[in-house]
């Protein structure tokens, strides 16, 4: 026991050197007032940028629920003068990928392509367009709301969609977090092109920019990069008003459904990206539900009980608390007994929190499966998105596996009993058993 617990501590040692050594963050403000966050990396001919904007579905509202996505996701589709096809063309004929990411906090646009000067060029063009000008074409918003909208339709067939969007709206209310990102099928119908060009007008600033690139370029490169990306956005900073998250009404939602299973949802305020519980709560719900078979929940509801296939719990944190989920799948007449079992567990964790056993298995868990955390350039170019947009230390990577082993039991217990109200929880049961 004495050489394993010696043979983690060196492995912690040696991911946390290895990870700070391979990973220089360079970090500066481009005279636009963007936020850059730099590493170079020449092993492979390849160049990834992403450019994060405030511009989450936190800042659309109930009327205008749907805005913010439509925003970014229009922007590739038609910009500075180009047409959506013409945008698809110019990126194929240099092997090059745009892609974007949203969620309630931030709208961001990634580019990858190769770092030879003629792609380079090319692809960095198309992104400066999009970025900086998209056109947010008429015909193309009317196409791609007639989309959305029967997607929705659909999607409010499905168990598991209806017990998400059921979840989030108990569990935050009026908040902005509330509101589905892809929206509500009257408030996308209604949405105007200037809908849509106010958003980008007053969101997508040079000044709350934060630009990420990773790859084969130099500092001097990357920095003409930055400025090229932002140079024509407004600069003026948008204003924050993001109220904080206040716990729920506690309440369980049973809805009716002919799925042949129950779909279970807990959920609870849970994390804000830069909370100070924020290591210890990892760690906790790694050995909660978060760790895959070793977990107590799977432990308990599917190995001993055999009530659902596969149940999990995880924390995602945003700029306010994140919530803290807890989801499975059942038989219908199972459906009871499964839910009163999940909360039965997250109290028992909570009031009793994880044995010394469990604390090092998680930890080795963890800490041996981070290399695989920043093992290409995608995975790193997200992690300094989310670095820059959060104001992380430069040192996050680092610091992590570091945090991560001093996490103690106490630490555990304590953070959990403060943050996680079991008899506090909101639930949705989508399926429920009919009663005759």
């Amino acid at each position: 026991m004495h050489v394993m617990r010696c043979l983690f501590f060196l492995l912690v040692g040696v991911y946390s050197q290895w990870a700070f050594a391979t990973l220089p963050i360079q970090h500066w403000q481009a005279s636009s007032g963007a936020r850059v966050y730099f590493v170079e990396s020449r092993e492979l001919p390849i160049l990834d940028v992403s450019v994060d904007f405030s511009a989450g579905s936190s800042t659309d509202t109930r009327e205008k629920s749907g805005r913010a996505g439509m925003t970014l996701y229009l922007s590739s589709l038609g910009a500075g003068g180009l047409t959506e096809d013409q945008i698809s063309k110019a990126l194929a004929d240099v092997g090059a990928q745009l892609g974007a990411h949203f969620d309630e906090d931030r709208a961001g646009l990634t580019l990858r392509t190769l770092s030879s000067a003629r792609e380079r060029s090319q692809a960095l063009d198309i992104l400066g367009r999009v970025v900086q000008h998209p056109a947010f074409d008429i015909n193309v918003l009317e196409r791609e709301k007639a989309r959305v909208v029967a997607g929705l339709r659909e999607a409010d067939t499905k168990p598991a969609n209806i017990a998400d969007r059921t979840l989030m709206k108990m569990l935050y209310g009026n908040h902005p977090y509330g509101l589905r990102g892809s929206g509500e099928i009257d408030s996308v119908s209604a949405l105007q092109r200037q809908d849509l060009v106010d958003l980008h007008r007053s969101r997508y600033s040079a000044a709350d920019a934060v630009v990420s690139i990773m790859g084969d370029v130099s500092r001097v490169e990357a920095a003409a990069i930055a400025e090229s990306l932002t140079k024509d956005l407004v600069q003026e900073k948008p204003v924050y008003n993001l109220p904080e998250v206040t716990p729920p009404v506690a309440d369980t939602n049973r809805i009716s459904h002919p799925a042949t299973q129950s779909h279970i949802q807990l959920a609870y305020p849970g994390l804000r990206r830069d909370d100070p519980d924020y290591f210890p709560l990892l760690v906790g719900n790694h050995i909660l539900g978060g760790g895959g078979f070793t977990s107590r929940l799977m432990e308990e509801i599917r190995r001993k009980r055999g009530l659902a296939y596969s149940v999990h719990s995880h924390f995602s944190p945003l700029r306010e608390q994140g919530p803290f989920e807890i989801g499975l799948q059942t038989q219908k007449e199972q459906s009871e007994e499964a839910l009163a079992l999940t909360r039965k567990i997250l109290a028992d964790f909570v009031a009793g929190g994880p044995t010394e056993e469990e604390l090092g298995a998680a930890k080795q868990n963890i800490i041996g499966s981070f290399p695989l955390r920043i093992d290409s350039n995608r995975k790193i170019i997200g992690y300094l998105a989310m670095i820059g947009f959060y104001n992380l230390p430069l040192t996050y990577l680092d610091d992590y596996v570091k945090a991560v082993a001093k996490v103690t039991v106490s630490q555990i217990s304590e953070a959990f009993r403060r943050r996680i109200d079991p008899a506090g929880m909101v639930a949705v049961v989508v399926g429920a058993e009919n009663k005759k």
